[in-house]
């Protein structure tokens, strides 16, 4: 009913497209929750007069709902793209990790899963169930750990390295359990799935990093992080 089998692979139906768009609009709404408790904590704790009304939502559902938008369009665009397999992008995954340095855990992962559920629109590839769960939903989720250092000392980086390690983690579960047959010849699945997701997610990794720690980057990062909260 909301799945079909195309040449061995799920491919959401009609139905199934509706209720994934409606799954992803609840999912916005959730990160904005969040987000405005987490501004309430923060303006509580500069002792400023927390904002309420629609402006500060609006304001918060704009910068997850960009963050989600123009994270889908960097990941079309390949900085590197590995002859053996996987890429990667133009700093998609750091976008991803914006709202949960923004405004929190709770908003991160909200947005990083509704991200993940726009991949699964925009260019499903789902051979299992669970493997759907792991590469949509929990690898693409875990950019939302940012969240865990959103008020730490340079929490931007901290989180965007936490963030990509757990992408990594359910990843290599994946392609452990679910790609096997796709191992180089004469390794095992499991070094296979850790050197394969390792080389394409860590290489975009450094180069954020890189990006991240440039003075001018860092700085202006949380000038946008206190427009967000203003």
């Amino acid at each position: 009913m909301f799945y079909t089998v195309v040449d061995g692979t799920y491919v959401p139906t009609t139905l199934g497209n509706a209720l994934l768009i409606l799954l992803l609009a609840v999912l916005l709404v959730c990160a904005v929750i969040f987000a405005r408790r987490y501004a309430a904590a923060q303006s509580q704790e500069t002792g400023e007069t927390a904002k309420k009304g629609g402006k500060l939502t609006a304001k918060q559902l704009v910068f997850c709902a960009m963050s989600i938008a123009l994270g889908t369009i960097l990941s079309e665009i390949k900085i590197i793209d590995f002859p053996w397999g996987g890429s990667a992008t133009l700093l998609s995954m750091l976008v991803i990790c914006l709202p949960g340095y923004l405004f929190g855990l709770g908003a991160g992962l909200m947005t990083s899963i509704a991200y993940g559920i726009l991949q699964l629109l925009i260019n499903p590839y789902v051979l299992f169930p669970m493997q759907l769960m792991l590469d949509y939903v929990l690898a693409f989720g875990a950019l939302g750990l940012s969240g865990l250092f959103a008020g730490a000392k340079k929490g931007l980086l901290k989180g965007y390295l936490v963030g990509i390690l757990g992408r990594w983690i359910f990843t290599v579960l994946s392609g452990w359990i679910f790609f096997a047959e796709y191992a180089w010849e004469g390794w095992h699945p499991l070094p296979y799935s850790l050197v394969y997701n390792g080389i394409y997610i860590f290489a975009e990794g450094a180069i954020t990093c890189a990006v991240i720690l440039v003075p001018a980057v860092s700085s202006g990062l949380a000038a946008v992080k206190k427009m967000a909260l203003s």
